[in-house]
């Protein structure tokens, strides 16, 4: 393997394995940038910081909005993360050297970078930064067509669209009816509680998943005795949101006092909205929703 794809098949696994933020790729596009200012190859940590702090910033005005691009910095990284890529070699306690691959690919990896993290947070957000703009908020939410075009078309890209596009239609429906719903997770967080609570006992937990067979149903109610207590679950409180569901296994959850409500039923309800200003919003809760777990917050 040569030099270039060394380091782009290296990059591309940073990325692949990337959740919030796509910090390693934007790490060593903060090297190159440093080595090509001043051939610059050997660095403290404090220098690799700084250098990425100020790439972070450069990313945002590349892509024109702050999402998945940064966030916290361990000193970890230059010592236990990036040499896993090749990226860098701990020369001294502390110091560490840019590797010659990457070094040798300095001018392309400068353009490529950018773009390549531009293509993978395109794949993973899709037009959702376009939602930060109020006048795009607008526009999308001025026809009930058009809303429900942008809500489908997002909302089944991936578990995390799913997540936040069902709270905020939920969210704004049940605003009419002066209840409150609170979203408790982040979507990458490994944990198995409440997704979405409420401030009238019921709250909703959330599986990415088609639901057909008794024994899938089984395993789900399982998890959801092991997440809540009896008596929330015996009072109906418990409700699931999930891609799709047979009606025998619906009735079989609902005899187990587990309702359920699918993407079509979502989509459905998200019809229902009439006036712009309730689809704006809903529009609005999204963006702010994927800032508050995507937004570059740096130290």
């Amino acid at each position: 393997m040569n030099d270039e794809n060394f380091c782009k098949n290296n990059i591309n696994m940073m990325l692949s394995r990337s959740q919030t933020k796509v910090i390693f790729p934007v790490i060593t596009l903060a090297l190159v940038k440093e080595y090509l200012s001043n051939k610059k190859t050997i660095f403290l940590n404090s220098e690799i910081k700084a250098a990425y702090q100020k790439t972070v910033n450069y990313m945002i005005d590349y892509l024109q909005h702050d999402l998945h691009i940064g966030g916290k910095y361990y000193d970890a990284y230059p010592s236990r993360n990036l040499p896993k890529y090749g990226v860098l070699r701990a020369i001294n306690s502390g110091e560490y050297e840019f590797t010659s691959p990457y070094v040798n690919n300095a001018q392309l990896l400068e353009q490529w970078i950018p773009e390549r993290i531009e293509q993978h947070i395109n794949g993973k957000l899709g037009e959702i930064p376009l939602l930060s703009n109020r006048g795009i908020r607008s526009e999308l939410s001025l026809h009930n067509n058009q809303f429900l075009n942008f809500i489908e078309e997002n909302i089944r890209q991936n578990s995390t669209n799913f997540e936040i596009f069902s709270f905020a239609v939920i969210k704004v429906h049940l605003e009419k009816f002066s209840c409150k719903l609170y979203r408790d997770t982040r979507t990458s967080a490994n944990d198995s509680g409440v997704d979405i609570s409420t401030n009238f006992g019921v709250v909703y937990q959330i599986k990415k998943l088609k639901v057909y067979s008794k024994a899938v149903a089984d395993d789900i109610y399982a998890e959801l005795k092991g997440n809540f207590d009896r008596e929330r679950l015996s009072d109906g409180n418990v409700i699931l949101i999930i891609d799709d569901i047979s009606k025998d296994i619906k009735s079989y959850l609902i005899n187990m006092k587990v309702q359920s409500i699918t993407i079509k039923e979502i989509l459905k309800l998200a019809s229902h909205f009439e006036d712009m200003e309730d689809r704006e919003k809903i529009l609005r809760i999204i963006y702010e929703e994927f800032h508050r777990e995507y937004s570059s917050n740096l130290p």
